[in-house]
């Protein structure tokens, strides 16, 4: 067992879900995940978002509005490199893969687990199946490859907390890798962001990791308040993660190292930063400046210079 410190891409083809969540856990809160949407402009037209983010500090790539039914990530051929004459079909499939095999990280997708008789607090968007947390979507993302899944939701979605609670009773039946569960933000819906109840439920429903947001990205979360959620659930046995998510990733470097130290001093296992900067993903000096404040220079150059072969 390593600690995600020190797993280079060779440790992370053979790990599974208990593999890689005691590897976050080991690292004792120095894991960066960071997310991109797969249907922007790559920020670099020479590289994808992936690559950039992990030459940036990243151990963790999150995809979002990834449709596992459509699976395409902008900026990344389809084809695996180790099998360059795929078939169409076989083409489909190996996107994950290649990600994989461009960045040596673990890949994620976010699933959104929609209520349709939510409350909302504005006019919802209407989201495929295949970006849904349904039997089906959740059976492809295990078919693609995907090591991790986040049920959340993103603006507009209509997602609930007593539907993300669902949501992990068939992800654990039909996925299978580490599941991520929480909200960022209300995701357009009337219902409270901070649920001490459902942070509860989610961690003994089978969530290997509960989702919080960040002290400092919703209004009224403070670094106390989440401490005391954070520590709830790692009684539970969970493990926990703290989330950029209402689009400062774009901000100032400054304000990512507040909000980073502010989650650190409460006890986050995995430091989220979203993908609300440029062109889908956060800037890069911001992935670097969070990798920098909770694990050091030395940590974060080892990760940003690691090749994926290693």
């Amino acid at each position: 067992m390593k600690r995600i410190l020190d797993c280079r891409g060779s440790d992370f083809r053979q790990m599974g879900r208990k593999e890689l969540k005691q590897a976050i856990r080991a690292a004792e809160g120095r894991t960066i995940l960071a997310e991109t949407v797969v249907t922007s402009q790559p920020l670099l037209p020479e590289v994808s978002n992936p690559e950039v983010m992990k030459a940036f500090g990243a151990d963790m790539i999150l995809l979002n509005m990834f449709d596992c039914f459509n699976p395409v990530v902008n900026g990344v051929e389809s084809y695996s490199i180790f099998q360059p004459n795929a078939t169409d079909s076989e083409v489909d499939e190996k996107i994950i893969q290649k990600i994989k095999e461009l960045t040596g990280l673990p890949v994620g997708i976010n699933l959104e687990p929609v209520d349709p008789h939510a409350n909302s607090l504005e006019k919802l968007h209407s989201l495929p199946e295949g970006r849904t947390a349904t039997e089906n979507s959740l059976a492809m993302a295990k078919q693609l490859g995907c090591d991790f899944i986040c049920l959340t939701g993103n603006p507009k979605s209509g997602v609930t907390n007593e539907k993300i609670e669902q949501a992990i009773t068939l992800a654990n039946k039909h996925f299978g890798g580490l599941i991520i569960a929480g909200k960022m933000h209300n995701a357009g819906t009337s219902g409270s962001v901070f649920d001490m109840n459902a942070f509860s439920r989610f961690a003994e429903g089978g969530a290997d990791v509960i989702l919080f947001p960040a002290p400092g990205t919703v209004p009224g979360v403070r670094e106390e308040t989440l401490a005391k959620a954070i520590e709830n659930v790692k009684n539970k046995g969970a493990l926990t993660l703290a989330a950029i998510g209402t689009s400062q990733e774009g901000a100032d470097e400054e304000t990512i190292r507040a909000i980073a130290l502010s989650s650190k001093r409460a006890g986050v296992d995995i430091f989220h930063i979203g993908d609300a900067g440029f062109s889908g993903m956060a800037l890069p000096e911001n992935i670097q400046t969070l990798s920098i404040t909770v694990r050091g220079k030395r940590h974060t150059y080892i990760r940003m210079a690691a090749s994926a072969l290693r």
